[in-house]
């Protein structure tokens, strides 16, 4: 005889979040309004009995796209089953393509873009309550939070659907970032990442000028926090004054996410990334002599319209010479409204899929020779999690989830606190090692 499946609660709501860290923050902004206003709310739990699950969707390339359309209709089909009373639809997806969504998939109740929160929280039953601003609660492990410094992008790359779905570049203040970081310092949060859509571009609407420096300081002097690190810094016109503060202030990492995309100018300009080859070697150069010992991480898009062997030769030469210390690749999408879009896509798909694999393979030997160079090192470890055979942590050098981890083998380890830790191995993405002293 089959047991019954229990009944979903209609007074709980379950979010799920699909992409990026940027989205992750908006998922938690919606979580803690919906508490503010006393509802019962969980993240990503896959045992809730939730009788509403709120899909927060990812829009930015083919893949993420697909993920998207997958988890709506996994839940669709548990509302068919009974399982979930309501789904609504959320964020990047539903922004872009709303009208064809509603028209595929009209059992989802509602659909909302990445504007629309207080209209969501109203189908959710609840009041935007300006109040709660700033005191984000975090649905990650809680030692470590995003902090997004502003919405949106004013840059023109070719590829890139990002504006179409977020708008344009819109700063938040600092005295509003300072307070919400503090806040989570509060809350237990020792490191703290700062995430745009471009970071160098922080102030110039607010202010008038570019004043990625003082959030910088205002942010490292706040009491508690241990690590301060930095993501999406987009070459082009690159804050060079941001670099000694950097160097000189001890919980802002040696740590810097800078997107190139590619190496080549003939494939930069077809990206309008408004930088060429002998700027970014030259920018590299300035980064690494301004701050010694510095981990670069970088993204590439391979694929590109117009994209010729040669460049994706000169693609990996750069790789080899330059050696960056960390490397994601992604295969180019073709989107429709972007620039890119109105090229013919005339690198065939088994011809992006070899170019991104040869890009990793490169790197994975790069990675694996900068790793040996870190044993015997003593390093600062912070952890993330309990692991067979110890705990996995990461040093200044690594981001979680995108970066290296080092597999720490100790007992009675506290997550989320530093320790020092001696290299003692070193795999292509991994290092291994032992408590100092």
């Amino acid at each position: 005889m089959k047991t019954k499946s229990k009944a979903p609660d209609r007074s709980r709501i379950n979010i799920v979040t699909l992409g990026c860290s940027k989205n992750l923050v908006d998922s938690e902004v919606l979580l803690t309004q919906l508490r503010g206003n006393g509802k019962v709310v969980t993240h990503e739990d896959k045992e809730s009995k939730a009788g509403t699950v709120v899909i927060n969707t990812c829009g930015f390339i083919d893949q993420a796209k697909q993920q998207s359309v997958d988890t709506i209709l996994e839940y669709l089909e548990m509302k068919k089953q009974g399982l979930v009373d309501r789904v609504i639809v959320t964020g990047c997806l539903s922004e872009r393509y709303r009208d064809d969504l509603v028209r595929e998939m009209p059992e989802v109740d509602a659909f909302f873009g990445t504007h629309d929160l207080p209209d969501l929280l109203k189908e959710l039953g609840a009041d935007y309550r300006k109040e709660l601003l700033g005191e984000r609660q975090t649905a990650s492990q809680g030692h470590y939070a995003y902090l997004k410094i502003s919405e949106g992008c004013n840059r023109g790359c070719s590829f890139c659907a990002i504006p179409l779905m977020r708008g344009r570049h819109n700063s938040r203040e600092i005295e509003f970032l300072v307070n919400e970081a503090k806040y989570l310092v509060s809350k237990g949060v020792k490191e703290i990442m700062l995430i745009a859509q471009d970071l160098t571009y922080y102030g110039l609407d607010l202010y008038g000028r570019r004043r990625l420096d003082e959030l910088l300081k205002a942010l490292s002097d706040i009491e508690g926090l241990r690590w301060l690190r930095l993501h999406y810094a987009y070459p082009a016109g690159f804050p060079v004054d941001i670099l000694p503060i950097i160097r000189e202030r001890a919980n802002i990492c040696n740590y810097l996410d800078m997107p190139f995309q590619h190496i080549s100018s003939h494939v930069l300009k077809k990206m309008r990334r408004a930088i060429d080859k002998p700027r970014t070697i030259d920018l590299i150069a300035r980064i690494r002599d301004e701050v010694p010992g510095i981990a670069i991480r970088s993204t590439l898009l391979v694929g590109h319209p117009g994209e010729r062997e040669e460049d994706h030769q000169e693609l990996l030469e750069f790789l080899a010479t330059v050696r960056l210390d960390r490397v994601g690749v992604f295969t180019y999408s073709h989107e429709e409204n972007t620039h890119s879009h109105s090229f013919p896509d005339d690198v065939p798909p088994e011809v992006k899929d070899r170019r991104r694999d040869e890009v990793m393979k490169l790197q994975q030997e790069v990675s694996s020779a900068l790793n040996q160079g870190r044993v015997g090192q003593v390093l600062d470890v912070l952890i993330d999690r309990k692991e067979k055979g110890g705990f996995a942590g990461r040093t200044e050098f690594d981001s979680p989830e995108v970066d290296n981890e080092v597999l720490v083998r100790a007992r009675g380890l506290k997550i989320g606190e530093f320790y020092k830790v001696k290299i003692t191995g070193a795999r292509e993405y991994d290092l291994d090692g032992e408590l100092a002293g």
